[in-house]
């Protein structure tokens, strides 16, 4: 079975996020979505709401699976018998950060790592600058699923 991992933070997802799960999972037996528990960030959502968001809008697609790591992302791929992993680019700089990240990971366990170029139609999207604009009361409707939405308008919503 081709078994790949997606990883990221997904805070929260967004519609670009969904894109590359999508696409990688017309590609793979089997896609992994984990979202690193990482307790230096922290984040607008907790580690379980994001699961649960993603879980909600990659529901559809029968062979994508939502998880949780810690530690290192090897360790958990090693554990879980993948040996690849998927990851959307932007922009250059996006490459840059992550040609880096595909090194390491490749020198610590042999790791692939298999870059996806961003749909023109989210090549600008940001996770963090979703937030940035639904926190100012932006339309970010077409930015993200609308289960993430109504979680996105209430959490800044709240004092």
């Amino acid at each position: 079975m081709r078994r790949v991992v997606c990883p990221g933070s997904f805070d929260p997802v967004t519609n670009g996020h969904l894109d590359i799960i999508g696409r990688a999972a017309l590609l793979y037996d089997e896609v992994i979505v984990v979202v690193g528990a990482n307790q230096a960030k922290l984040g607008l959502f907790t580690v379980d709401e994001r699961v649960a968001m993603l879980r909600e809008a990659a529901g559809g697609i029968a062979n994508v699976r939502v998880g949780t790591f810690r530690g290192l992302l090897v360790d958990y791929c090693r554990e879980q018998g993948v040996s690849a992993i998927v990851k959307g680019l932007r922009a250059v700089s996006d490459f840059e950060y992550e040609m880096e990240m595909a090194q390491m990971n490749y020198r610590l366990a042999g790791l692939e790592t298999l870059f996806m170029t961003a749909n023109p139609q989210y090549s600008f999207l940001r996770a963090s600058r979703v937030k940035e604009i639904a926190t100012y009361g932006g339309d970010v409707s077409s930015l993200v699923p609308e289960s993430v939405l109504g979680r996105l308008q209430d959490r800044l919503a709240s004092p």
